[in-house]
């Protein structure tokens, strides 16, 4: 496992919908962009396939794993096909903790300063502020100001190329992106642009 992949370019491509049969080509693009982390989505079309088919090919030049996970059964399947990394749109202390003891990373959804510190507590390498953009990007320097120092906070939802520099100076450690980068039947080279141009605003 390697996070120094996102201390380079602090980007999650979450590449929600996508099918095995098409997840290769849709990684290689992401990749060819400069971003180094894929999450698939438990929710996409045989997720575990298209984890294990990035994990047989990528898996060593990218930090991959699964987002809306839910469960301790769900980690121990991610962490069977390849991935590396659980992003949650909640907070379970037992996912968090099984997410831990498997050496896998752990990025759950908090809307409140409670969820923050619940997180943290179990042991979350780094929160997921979600939906950010309901949240507001204000949270971030105020909810700093008490958490410990080092928390990374990365902004999930409603971030895109018009306002990703905003919630930088806001003061987001990094970003996940979803229907801004990839949606289901996008042109790959589009696909690679979109993730070039994201990777140019974070750096």
């Amino acid at each position: 496992m390697n996070k120094d992949y996102l201390k380079q370019v602090p980007l999650i491509a979450i590449i929600r919908g996508v099918k095995p049969s098409e997840v290769l080509a849709v990684t290689q693009a992401i990749y060819d962009g400069g971003i180094r982390c894929v999450e698939v989505p438990l929710n996409s079309p045989r997720a575990y396939e298209s984890i294990k088919l990035i994990a047989d090919k990528f898996g060593d030049k990218m930090l991959l794993g699964a987002g809306t996970v839910l469960s301790i059964d769900q980690v121990q399947k991610v962490k069977e096909a390849g991935g590396e990394i659980i992003v949650s749109p909640n907070v379970n202390s037992k996912v968090i903790k099984e997410t831990k003891k498997l050496a896998m990373l752990s990025y759950p959804g908090i809307m409140t300063m409670s969820e923050a510190f619940m997180a943290l507590e179990a042991g979350a390498d780094a929160l997921k502020l979600f939906p950010a953009d309901s949240v507001g990007k204000s949270f971030i320097k105020a909810s700093k100001a008490v958490l410990p120092k080092g928390t990374e906070i990365y902004a999930v939802g409603g971030v895109d190329l018009s306002n990703v520099k905003d919630w930088t100076e806001a003061g987001a450690d990094g970003f996940g992106l979803g229907g801004s980068l990839y949606k289901p039947g996008k042109d790959l080279s589009q696909l690679a642009q979109d993730a070039q141009s994201f990777c140019l605003l974070v750096k």
